[in-house]
């Protein structure tokens, strides 16, 4: 592993222990050697886990699109902000650079972002790890909704699984690194329920 993205909110979110969070795993990745790859913001939670990130002397790649840069959220400071047209192509491109990826707390952006990747990995597009930070148990209820749809036979519990999730950075890192993908040959089968 080389890069990790990172998913995280253009807030800073309601209690203090998510920017506590954010720093602990931009420090995290630096001290393994770990580039950032992450939405290019300097507000929020997206600012401090970049700041965080250099701080500790890594590196961190932002893609913005040019929309979003107009509106002046781009953070100036990055050693490389890479300007692309559209949403679409932002996360393509974050995808193709990166090795795994991570959600930090955040809202729908940040929600629609890691369901999109993690879906790929249903789809066998890649087999990358896909985890959530879940800091003081943000994340929940979210993942009591997909254990419901795994109940509810609209997610195979293979697919669930797929979700790693710790509240301690270096916890998640590691387990990034043992990451073993499952094998999905077809993520429709009439035999799974």
């Amino acid at each position: 592993m080389n890069r990790i993205c990172v998913f995280a909110g253009s807030s800073a979110g309601g209690r203090s222990e998510y920017a506590d969070g954010a720093q602990r795993l931009g420090r995290a990745l630096a001290g393994r050697g770990l580039e950032l790859v992450y939405g290019a913001g300097a507000v929020g939670l997206m600012g401090v886990l970049a700041d965080s990130a250099i701080g500790a002397g890594g590196h961190a790649i932002g893609i913005i699109p040019r929309a979003l840069v107009d509106r002046d959220v781009a953070h100036r400071g990055l050693p490389d902000l890479r300007i692309v047209s559209s949403m679409h192509e932002r996360k393509a491109l974050m995808a193709e650079l990166s090795d795994g990826f991570i959600a930090l707390p955040g809202g729908l952006g940040t929600f629609e972002e890691f369901t999109e990747i993690l879906t790929w990995a249903q789809l066998g597009i890649h087999s990358k790890p896909c985890g959530l930070l879940n800091i003081v148990g943000y994340y929940d209820r979210w993942l009591e909704f997909l254990d419901q749809a795994v109940a509810e036979s609209f997610v195979v519990q293979k697919y669930r699984d797929l979700v790693l999730v710790e509240s301690d950075a270096d916890v998640l890192l590691d387990r990034f690194e043992r990451y073993r993908p499952p094998d999905i040959k077809h993520w429709v089968d009439s035999t799974e329920t």
